[in-house]
């Protein structure tokens, strides 16, 4: 099994190395497009893969490091098979999202940011999801869950450990 894991991951630093040389010409302008398909290919930022990037494209790791951070879509924890989202907006958080939150880090023992260590779940705590009218709301993965309760989620994430 660990020689599949590193397969695998050697595999994965074969494409990073790829795509850094497809844009490797363009240098500082790329660093953009050539994170975001890191992140396709490791499905985060670890420090290995910034320090990758910033190697191929002749830049510090600290200006790498400081694009990661600053943008939300960056990631540098993993994300599991299913990202739970948790709406922590001002409607979502009057009407009860932290409790709803604190329930789905209790039933997955992880919390915001975290992934589990089977790689099935992650959570993550937004700011607002554009569905202030279901008020609290969850996201997992594409799947929208609205007028939410702490007592809904046991159900609500047991259909997702089944797969």
């Amino acid at each position: 099994m660990a020689s599949k894991t590193v397969l695998a991951h050697d595999e994965k630093i074969r494409q990073l190395d790829q795509v850094i040389d497809h844009y490797r010409s363009h240098g500082r302008k790329a660093l953009m497009q050539v994170l975001q398909e890191a992140q396709g290919i490791f499905g985060y930022l670890p420090l290995e893969v910034q320090r990758t990037v910033a190697a191929g494209l002749n830049l510090s790791v600290a200006e790498v490091y400081g694009v990661v951070t600053f943008y939300s879509f960056f990631s540098l924890n993993p994300k599991g098979a299913f990202e739970v989202s948790v709406c922590l907006g001002t409607a979502c958080y009057v009407k009860g999202a932290q409790a709803i939150l604190e329930k789905i880090e209790d039933e997955l023992g992880i919390k915001a940011g975290e992934c589990t260590k089977d790689g099935k779940f992650s959570i993550n705590a937004t700011r607002c999801i554009g569905a202030c009218g279901l008020a609290p709301v969850m996201m997992i993965n594409e799947d929208v869950y609205g007028r939410l309760t702490a007592d809904q989620v046991p159900a609500i994430l047991a259909k997702y450990k089944e797969v």
